[in-house]
C-alpha cells in the first residue's frame, strides 16, 4: 500500500509568530501616523483658508463715487431675523455709516423682503425714527421691489416715504404663530406623549400633547397685543396718508396700485427711479453691510442651532 509522501506545512516557532505580530504592529501604527499627519494637515489648511478669507472684507458694492454728494443704498433681502444677512445690527450700522456722511444726500431703503422677526423690525424701525430727529434734513426713503411685507413694510413705514412697483406685493399687517397638533396621529400609532414640568403652563402648546383649556386664548392675546403694537406704528409713520379701511391691518397684501390708492405707499418707482427723479442725484453708493466669508459661515452654523432651538419653542412672527 503506498504510503503518503506528502510534506506537511512548515510550523513556525513562537518566537516568530510574536516577530510576525510586531512588524504587523508597526505597520499598522505607520499606517494610522501617515493617515493622522494627512487629516491634520488639512484641517490646518482648512482653518488657513478660512482665516484668510475672513480676513477679505468684500466691502460695499458702490456703484458710485463715494466721495462727491450721492444717494446711499442699504438693501434689506430676504427674512429679517437676527441671524440673517438682514438683521437689525447690520442694518443700523449702515443707516448710521450713511446717516454720518455729510456727502450722504438721502438714504433709500431698497427692500425685497417677506417679512420676518418683530423684534428686529421695531430695532430698524426705531432707529429710523431716530435718524430723522438727529438729521432731519435727511431725507430717508423706502422702494418696495418684490414683496415688501409684514415686518418689512414695518421697516418701510418709519420713512418719509414709500415707493414700489404697480407690481410689487406691499402689507400684510399682521401676526402669526403656526404649529402642527400630532395627538390623534399619536392615538392611531400607539405612542404617548411623556412630558414632565415645573410650573402649570410651561409645557403649554406642546405640539405632541392635547390642547389645555385657556392656551389658545392666551395665544391670542399675545398676537393682538403685538398686532396693536404694529398697528400703532404704522400709523406713527405713516400718518394721515393711510385711508380708513379696516382691511389695511387685516394682514391682506397688495399689489403696488391697490396699496397707493390705500396710502400705504406715496408712489412708484424704483431705487433708481427715485434716486434720479425725485432726488436729482443719480451717483448712488450701497452702504449696505457686507459680511466676509467668515462671518457668514458661522452666521450659517449659528443659524442652523437657532432653528433647533427655535422649533422647541414657538415665537410670533411679522410674516
Amino acid at each position: 500500500m503506498p504510503q503518503n509522501t506528502a510534506t506537511p506545512p512548515p510550523t513556525l516557532d513562537s518566537n516568530q509568530v510574536l516577530q510576525n505580530i510586531l512588524l504587523e504592529t508597526v505597520r499598522e501604527q505607520r499606517a494610522k501616523r501617515r493617515w493622522g499627519i494627512f487629516f491634520k494637515l488639512f484641517f490646518i489648511c482648512v482653518i488657513a483658508t478660512l482665516i484668510i478669507w475672513g480676513s477679505i472684507d468684500t466691502g460695499s458694492e458702490a456703484s458710485g463715487n463715494i466721495n462727491k454728494k450721492h444717494i446711499a443704498i442699504i438693501h434689506i433681502k430676504n427674512e429679517i431675523s437676527a441671524d440673517a444677512d438682514a438683521n437689525a445690527t447690520d442694518i443700523i450700522d449702515a443707516l448710521d455709516q450713511a446717516a454720518k456722511d455729510p456727502l450722504t444726500q438721502a438714504i433709500i431703503l431698497d427692500i425685497n423682503s417677506p417679512g420676518g422677526s418683530p423684534v428686529q423690525a421695531s430695532y430698524v424701525y426705531n432707529e429710523i425714527r431716530r435718524l430723522k430727529k438727529v438729521y432731519p434734513k435727511l431725507a430717508i426713503d423706502s422702494v418696495c421691489v418684490d414683496l415688501c411685507a409684514s415686518a418689512a413694510y414695518y421697516i418701510a413705514s418709519a420713512a418719509d416715504n414709500i415707493y414700489a412697483n404697480p407690481t410689487s406685493l406691499v402689507g400684510s399687517i399682521g401676526v402669526l404663530m403656526d404649529e402642527f397638533g400630532f395627538v390623534d396621529v399619536m392615538k392611531k400609532i400607539g405612542v404617548t406623549r411623556r412630558l414632565f414640568t415645573a410650573g402649570e403652563h410651561k409645557g403649554f402648546l406642546d405640539p405632541f400633547s392635547p390642547l389645555k383649556a385657556g392656551d389658545q386664548q392666551y395665544v391670542q392675546t399675545l398676537l393682538d397685543s403685538d398686532h396693536q403694537i404694529f398697528i400703532h406704528d404704522v400709523k406713527q409713520g405713516r400718518g394721515d396718508r393711510l385711508t380708513s379701511d379696516p382691511l389695511i391691518f387685516s394682514g391682506l397684501i397688495w399689489n403696488g396700485n391697490s396699496a397707493l390708492s390705500l396710502g400705504l405707499i406715496d408712489g412708484l418707482g424704483s431705487s433708481t427711479d427715485i434716486a434720479r427723479n425725485i432726488f436729482k442725484n443719480d451717483n448712488t453708493v450701497d452702504y449696505t453691510t457686507q459680511r466676509n466669508v467668515l462671518d457668514k459661515l458661522m452666521s450659517k452654523v449659528s443659524s442652523e442651532f437657532f432653528h433647533a432651538m427655535k422649533s422647541t419653542l414657538l415665537t410670533p412672527t411679522f410674516s
